[in-house]
């Protein structure tokens, strides 16, 4: 199994768990505007990482692509969803897909 869909699972299975115990829990609990704010500031620590300090890109990446699989979950969707997402936006140039999104 891929890492990314090991994670999608480990994610789902700790939703239930106590928040007291578990991070993923923990932010499942504080809810949505929460989890939102999380994936705010890692995406802003990876652009520093990425302007600033390299070396940590990749770990500041991955508690980026953490945080919005807990985002995803949350709404009730996962990687799945984002595949289907990338696929029908396969051979679209960007500037067209771009146009293509309601106002």
């Amino acid at each position: 199994m891929d890492p990314l869909d090991r994670l999608e699972a480990t994610i789902a299975a700790r939703r239930a768990a106590d928040a007291g115990s578990s991070y993923t829990a923990s932010l499942f609990a504080k809810g949505r505007a929460k989890i939102a704010q999380k994936v705010g500031e890692e995406a802003t620590e990876t652009v520093i990482a990425a302007l600033a300090a390299p070396e940590t890109l990749a770990s500041e990446a991955a508690d980026l692509v953490f945080h919005l699989l807990v985002l995803l979950a949350d709404a009730g969707l996962g990687l799945d969803d984002v595949r289907a997402e990338l696929a029908r936006r396969e051979g679209v140039s960007g500037h067209a897909e771009k146009a293509a999104r309601p106002s």
